[in-house]
């Protein structure tokens, strides 16, 4: 059959050269309207538009940091000022309930620098803190609350660790109900303390707590729950926390070689244990 016979053909009267123009016309058509959808206008490059993203990116961040900033620092005394104007101005929950507990107990900011002594509080926040805060000095409670206090009366109010319950622990500045029951499970550990300084072997004790309590307790060591090395065994040994697994095996073999051992002395003489490991173990062993 003939092409040019075909009724349509006729009709529009085309030749095979100008349908073959006309189809690649409307090719070059639909892929010059297909790029104007694909590539970006002329005047915006690839560079330019990763810019403004960027730049965009940086407003948001911007934003989001002004809406969660909360340091909105102004004068305030330590000794008066409340929970809610802390975190106001920046501190923890922790860090404002710390400080509150410290008042409620007893304790006093008698200069700036003492909000160093509260647990947490790092260097970096009260040198933030520091310049903003202004004791009303006529408003702090004398060192002594009643006339006539002498140095021995004093005395006579520290707590003694070895027989201190809970409830006389958590009225200490510094401590709460965790601290005070780690204190007292690490007492019945040793056999009870023979120094306040052991405090700081508490977990969780740190050295701004321990200078709140150096001056209000001690440590009365003519109790203390002292361990027969001679008869006791790896149980009962392991459970002291000065022991190692490596001391407890030493101990006990030389006491299989040995028999019986005479003194502290005779152990460090025969490398059992170290000078350190035996002054810290004197007052809890009796042979």
């Amino acid at each position: 059959m003939n092409i040019d016979n075909r009724p349509f053909i006729k009709w529009f009267g085309y030749s095979r050269r100008e349908r073959r123009s006309t189809f690649i016309l409307l090719i070059i058509l639909l892929i010059i309207i297909l790029l104007r959808y694909v590539v970006p206008p002329k005047d915006i490059k690839l560079e330019e538009l990763s810019e403004l993203m960027a730049s965009d990116e940086g407003r948001k961040d911007s934003l989001l940091s002004l809406t969660t900033q909360t340091t909105y620092l102004y004068k305030f005394d330590p000794n008066s000022v409340s929970y809610d104007t802390l975190t106001a101005m920046g501190l923890s929950e922790k860090q404002a309930r710390t400080i509150v507990s410290y008042r409620e107990k007893g304790g006093i900011f008698r200069r700036p620098a003492d909000i160093k002594k509260i647990y947490g509080i790092d260097e970096t926040t009260s040198a933030r803190l520091i310049p903003y805060i202004n004791i009303e000095k006529d408003k702090i409670r004398p060192v002594h609350f009643q006339a006539g206090i002498n140095s021995d009366q004093k005395k006579t109010k520290r707590i003694n660790l070895n027989s201190a319950d809970s409830a006389e622990l958590e009225r200490l500045p510094g401590l709460g109900p965790v601290l005070s029951s780690r204190i007292i499970k690490y007492r019945k550990l040793l056999g009870g303390f023979v120094s306040a300084e052991q405090l700081k072997e508490v977990y969780g004790l740190h050295e701004e707590t321990y200078k709140l309590l150096e001056d209000r307790v001690f440590a009365d060591s003519s109790d203390l729950t002292r361990i027969n090395i001679n008869s006791a065994g790896f149980k009962e040994l392991s459970k002291h926390p000065y022991l190692t697994r490596y001391d407890i095996q030493s101990i006990i073999k030389f006491k299989e070689l040995k028999g019986k051992i005479s003194d502290i002395g005779e152990l460090v003489e025969n490398k059992v244990l170290s000078e350190v490991k035996a002054k810290r173990m004197t007052p809890y062993l009796e042979f």
